[in-house]
């Protein structure tokens, strides 16, 4: 989506489409999404989709479809560049059904890529226009990943949380090549902004394609552009994922990258497996579990044949019968091989699952590719918990000094039960009342703090440096002149 709406939000449950939907078929995923133009910036240069299959037929076939696309370039090229990819690679990657879907998402970004880049050549005002895309496909063999410049998809499993896309950015390119340290003074002087690969400048691009990656229920995919990434850590968003609902989670998400100051449009697409269609017999997860059930098993059964065999060598030496021992003998050496190997396998298998998840470090290649490429923790801890108290007094000194409509009565009832959750150990509940109420009884708050804009949105100032401030001011009470669901 682009244009100039400020922020567009929606949650789906269902598909949306009415055409041969079976009241029955359950897409066994819930999808949110909210794409908001920033703080500084007058038009939104992002784009995304969400095209969940229909029917079971379309699922088997083709799975449900996201895309994040963040475009770049004068006037409203980036807007162009953008909402053509999010369509082009939905239209392409749907109409390739004679290709298996791997070879059809391929096809889809590469034809997007060279439409732009004619596009673009046609016309001296989109010349080198560009645009980053990000498509993740959740099929019945698993989650497909297609990915071009640095907007991100993750996935949050059972706290869990692992960035399935290499940012196609100089740092990261630079990092990659091991000549440069990170935390080196020429690591942290590289522009974090500058892009190493795009849809739309050249004839050809090349395309990343990552998986496909086992499913599983309970895991969250989320897919965004850099105006989140760049301002909400990694360990931030995966612990706000995992701690709020998909609706709440997108529109927190974008409100703190805005509360930092919002240089950015920011766009986040949420994907959670739930059941259906994406959970059955055939998951990946349920083969490797029992492959390793089987190796496991089959490792002691080997060692307690070669311990068995040795035992009868001895004893038929003992008792002076050559013929058997050999046998016997020969029995352990093969059991003995066949433990050893059973053995190694089954110790390379459980290394490479209990990679060490230290935050942000990059990890080896893991089931599904190349991906993951970093692995954090959400952390539902004090810390967090204390950054978005910060963040609530920020705005209680700036509702103040605007003289904002806020009902703080509730804002601080809901801290106190945030602070006796926290006090508890249950460090979820504790940041879940850092965010818009729901309850009935905090429905009056809710709706003073859904902001309806006092001015046309090309007259709103943007923020100052310190990200908090929209540079409206008035003597009488006003609403919060912005949408915020964090308080």
């Amino acid at each position: 989506m682009s244009g100039q709406a400020i922020s567009t939000s929606y949650i789906l449950k269902q598909p949306q489409e009415k055409r041969s939907v079976s009241e029955s078929w359950n897409p066994g995923v819930v999808c949110a999404a909210r794409t908001d133009v920033g703080m500084r910036r007058t038009n939104n240069q992002d784009s995304h989709s969400m095209i969940p299959a229909h029917s079971q037929e379309r699922f088997d076939a083709r799975g449900h479809l996201f895309t994040v696309a963040d475009g770049m370039g004068a006037h409203a090229a980036g807007e162009l560049a953008s909402s053509m990819a999010t369509e082009l690679i939905a239209m392409n990657y749907f109409r390739t059904s004679a290709l298996n879907a791997r070879d059809s998402l391929h096809v889809a970004v590469s034809e997007a890529n060279a439409e732009i880049f004619q596009r673009g050549q046609r016309n001296p005002e989109f010349h080198n226009m560009g645009t980053t895309a990000s498509t993740l496909v959740l099929l019945p063999t698993g989650a497909l990943i297609a990915h071009v410049g640095d907007s991100r998809i993750y996935r949050l499993r059972a706290g869990v949380f692992e960035q399935l896309t290499f940012d196609h950015s100089l740092v990261w390119e630079v990092q990659a090549s091991g000549q440069v340290h990170p935390d080196s003074a020429l690591g942290q002087a590289l522009p974090k902004n500058v892009i190493t690969r795009s849809l739309g400048p050249n004839a050809d691009v090349q395309v990343d394609i990552e998986g496909p990656f086992e499913i599983q229920q309970g895991d969250k995919f989320l897919l965004c552009s850099d105006g989140l990434s760049g301002q909400v850590d990694d360990v931030e968003i995966a612990t706000l994922l995992d701690c709020l609902p998909e609706d709440l989670a997108v529109e927190v998400l974008v409100d703190l990258a805005n509360l930092r100051g919002g240089p950015d449009n920011s766009t986040v697409v949420v994907a959670s497996v739930t059941d259906g269609p994406l959970v059955n017999d055939d998951n990946p997860t349920a083969r490797r579990e029992e492959e390793d059930t089987l190796v496991f098993w089959g490792t002691i059964a080997s060692i307690l044949a070669c311990g068995i065999s040795a035992v009868a060598s001895v004893t038929f030496l003992m008792l002076d019968q050559p013929g058997p021992m050999i046998i016997a003998v020969i029995g352990a050496i093969i059991s003995g091989v066949i433990a050893a190997m059973s053995y190694s396998n089954f110790k390379e298998q459980s290394r490479r699952r209990s990679l060490a998840l230290r935050d942000g470090t990059a990890i080896q290649k893991a089931f599904g590719g190349n991906a993951p490429y970093r692995r954090y923790l959400a952390r539902p801890d004090e810390t967090l918990y204390q950054r978005l108290g910060k963040t609530v007094n920020e705005l209680r000194d700036a509702a103040k000094m605007k003289n904002w409509l806020m009902d703080w009565d509730q804002i601080d009832a809901l801290q106190k039960c945030g602070a006796a959750a926290m006090q508890s150990g249950d460090g979820k509940t504790a940041i879940s009342y850092q965010r818009k109420p729901s309850s009935k009884r905090c429905t009056n708050f809710a709706n003073s703090m859904t902001a309806v804009p006092t001015k046309p949105q090309s007259t709103i100032n943007r923020l100052p440096p310190h990200g908090l401030s929209v540079g409206v001011t008035t003597p009488e009470p006003m609403p919060l002149p912005f949408s915020c669901s964090l308080f």
